[in-house]
Order: C-alpha cells, then sequence, then structure tokens
C-alpha cells in the first residue's frame, strides 16, 4: 500500500491459508520447489489477512507463473515476460488491490527484463516473487539468464560460455526498496519473508530459490541448497545497508544467503499514491460531474 492511501483494516484470522487455495490441482513435477512457494504464500496472504477478491495475481509465462491459477485471488496469466507491465496497469486502475506478481528467472531476466527497472524507479506498489531455477524448465531444459558460466544443456551442449545475471544485484542497483532471497527448503522463513515484502510499502523483491527436480543440477536440488544455505540474519546482516547488501549478493552462485538484504528504512513515495495526491490536488475547483453534463447538454 502506498504511504498516502488509508491501508484496509483486516483482522488476523480472518482467513486462513486454504482460503486462498484454488480447487485448481497443481501439475508440477514430483518434488517441483514451486509445490512449497505456493504453500509460502498461502501463509504469507493468511497472515495480511486481505481477502481474495481484494487480491490480484499476475504473472508471465512459464512453470512458476501458473501460481495465480492456484489461488483463489483474481489472476492474469499475461504472455512472456509481460507480468510487470500488466500489474502495474491493475494497480494504477485499483491502488485499493493488493498486487502481486511472479514469474520465473527466465521470464523475469531475459525476456521480462526491460520491465524491473522502471517498475522499480517508479516504485509502485507491488510485491514480485520469481521463482529462480536457473533453467527453462517449461519448455525442456534450455539455458535461462541466470544459468551459471559453463552449464550443460539442450542449447549449450559445449557448456555455458555467458555469465549469469545476478537477480539480486540487478535489483538492488536499480534501487528496489525492499530485496530478500528465500527457499523452499525453509518454509516458514520464506513465508514470512513474503509477508514481509507484501507489508513494505513500495516495490518489493523476492527472489525464491526453487529447485526444478527435472532439469536442474544435483547441486541445485533441496539436498544441495541446504548445504550452502546461511541466514543473513545469523550474519549479523544490518538489512538498511544498502552498500552491505550489494556485498552479500555477489554470493549469488555460491551461496545461499536467505533473509532480507535491503529494507529501505524510509520508504520513498509510491507512484500510486503520487498519482492519487495529484488527482485529489487538479479535482480541487473542478466542476462536478452535474456541471460538467449541463455545460455539455447545452452546447
Amino acid at each position: 500500500m502506498s504511504a498516502t492511501m488509508t491501508p484496509n483494516v483486516n483482522t488476523p484470522g480472518d482467513f486462513q491459508a486454504k482460503d486462498y487455495k484454488s480447487d485448481l490441482k497443481p501439475i508440477w513435477c514430483p518434488g517441483c520447489g514451486d509445490y512449497s512457494v505456493v504453500q509460502g504464500i498461502y501463509r504469507a496472504l493468511a497472515a495480511i489477512g486481505r481477502p481474495p477478491h481484494e487480491i490480484a495475481f499476475i504473472s508471465g509465462i512459464g512453470c512458476s507463473s501458473r501460481i495465480p491459477g492456484y489461488t483463489t485471488a483474481y489472476g492474469f496469466n499475461t504472455v512472456h515476460g509481460r507480468a510487470l507491465p500488466i500489474a502495474q496497469g491493475i494497480k494504477l486502475a485499483n491502488p485499493d488491490l493488493l498486487v502481486l506478481a511472479a514469474g520465473g528467472d527466465g521470464d523475469g531476466f531475459s525476456i521480462g527484463g526491460g520491465h524491473i527497472a522502471h517498475l522499480i524507479r517508479r516504485n509502485i506498489d507491488i510485491t514480485y516473487i520469481v521463482m529462480d531455477n536457473q533453467i527453462y524448465g517449461l519448455t525442456k531444459g534450455q539455458l535461462s539468464p541466470t544459468s551459471q558460466k559453463g552449464r550443460t544443456t539442450c542449447t549449450s551442449p559445449h557448456g555455458s560460455l555467458e555469465n549469469p545475471v545476478n537477480p539480486l544485484l540487478y535489483v538492488l542497483a536499480y534501487g528496489a526498496g525492499f530485496v530478500a532471497q528465500a527457499s523452499p527448503t525453509d518454509l516458514v522463513g520464506m513465508a514470512a519473508i513474503i509477508e514481509e515484502a507484501i507489508r513494505y510499502p513500495g516495490f518489493a523483491f523476492v527472489n525464491i530459490q526453487s529447485p526444478c527436480v527435472t532439469y536442474g543440477e544435483e547441486a541445485q536440488q533441496i539436498k544441495g541448497l541446504k548445504a550452502i544455505s546461511e541466514t543473513l540474519e545469523s550474519l549479523g546482516h544490518d538489512p538498511s545497508d544498502r552498500l552491505a547488501a550489494m556485498n552479500l549478493a555477489q554470493n549469488y552462485g555460491t551461496k545461499l544467503n536467505l533473509g532480507v538484504f535491503y529494507r529501505n528504512p524510509e520508504p520513498a513515495p509510491t507512484y500510486d499514491g503520487l498519482v492519487r495526491e495529484r488527482q485529489a490536488q487538479l479535482s480541487q475547483g473542478a466542476p462536478s460531474k452535474e456541471r460538467i453534463l449541463d455545460l455539455f447538454i447545452k452546447k
């Protein structure tokens, strides 16, 4: 929600996690990390307490982008890489909605990579959840923008020559106010991070290392992720320190740091809030709708 809006008041406990679960059965591969992610989202939404009809969940294309269909919120499965423009439009048209966007690393940082920068600079109050498995899983295991250099796939049979995109550094460099990373290896912690991201008044980004059990490498499966996991809290990290967050973000690909990398202690005004303020200013002294209609009829 924006700093200029009056938040909808809901009593925690009015809704349970099951209230956000749709009747649609997930069709992910058995053992996919996204099963845990959607459970974390259910828990976070229950903690927030907004009724499903006040939530819009937007996604692109890919395995992870199926998630809106597994919730009881309003959902929009857009085209590949276009979740964020649609989400922005919805938020600006109806700022009272709680707007979430979801997608994979390919959807967010390759095909749709140009959209994140502009969402961040506008600071629109949207929570963006990326399920990062470092592969294009839905289309059978091609190289993705976050795949590690040297990775062998069907599109890089001799090993990738490209350096991977670092999603955490990417959004931090553009000035995102809330940046965190979670993992299905810690469902409770992941749900808490998603909840905190939703509560942040502005753009919030959560990168979730969600293993692809079919095309992912062994090191990226649950066992491998647990071996390199380390909470930021245990490191004594101060999430108000952007430079420290950027230093820790460079561990991407070698360590799995879990928690809030950066939370702006003084959140900037949101674009959706500023639009409302401008509308209120411009409407002062303007003729009423009835007066405008009268003038129109007389002409």
